[in-house]
């Protein structure tokens, strides 16, 4: 039930929460359930000043407590403590199926994010073409602000050109412009 490595104390406990839950009103009850359980932690993990904020409290353990809604909490429920230095990170001993997968589901993810995240991009390395031991990276450079100045001349030029193109209008607009004009040259 307890084990004790470098300054890592771990437990599982079996919380009563319905004494505590009953007492308030029933749209408050997940809430004081979740508060019940840092306090009981508090007590048996031993935490200076009874700090309910160094207890940190699993995703999963909370969405099991909130699975029934804020007014049916369960009753009793087994989790895990791990207490390192001062923190206690608490999480479901026990979930049922449907928080089972979603967690698998999320570690799944996780890891194939840090899988994609560990493999560097390979950088291009200069090569050295004359062999002269010197690698060329004075010619990509150049290379990279000759692309930059061109892509740069051709947006000027597309510019120039779109400024002096007359716009051309669909007939009806056309025709809507001829009736303006018809009805203002009437007035005068």
């Amino acid at each position: 039930m307890t084990e004790k490595t470098n300054d890592r104390l771990e437990r599982e406990y079996t919380i009563p929460l319905r004494a505590r839950w009953s007492i308030v009103p029933t749209y408050k009850r997940a809430n004081k359930a979740i508060k019940t359980i840092k306090e009981f932690l508090v007590k048996h993990m031993k935490i200076r000043d009874r700090d309910l904020n160094k207890i940190k409290v699993d995703k999963f353990l909370n969405e099991a407590i909130w699975s029934r809604g804020i007014k049916h909490p369960p009753s009793k429920i087994k989790v895990k403590a791990i207490k390192e230095g001062d923190i206690v990170r608490v999480e479901a001993a026990e979930l049922h199926d449907k928080l089972k997968f979603k967690k698998l589901r999320e570690e799944k993810i996780k890891v194939k994010g840090e899988s994609t995240k560990k493999k560097p991009k390979a950088e291009e390395v200069p090569a050295d073409k004359n062999k002269d031991g010197v690698e060329d990276k004075k010619e990509e450079s150049e290379k990279k602000e000759a692309v930059v100045e061109a892509g740069q001349a051709f947006e000027k030029e597309e510019a120039k050109k779109a400024k002096h193109e007359t716009k051309t209008q669909s007939p009806k607009e056309q025709k809507n412009m001829k009736v303006t004009y018809n009805k203002s040259s009437q007035g005068h």
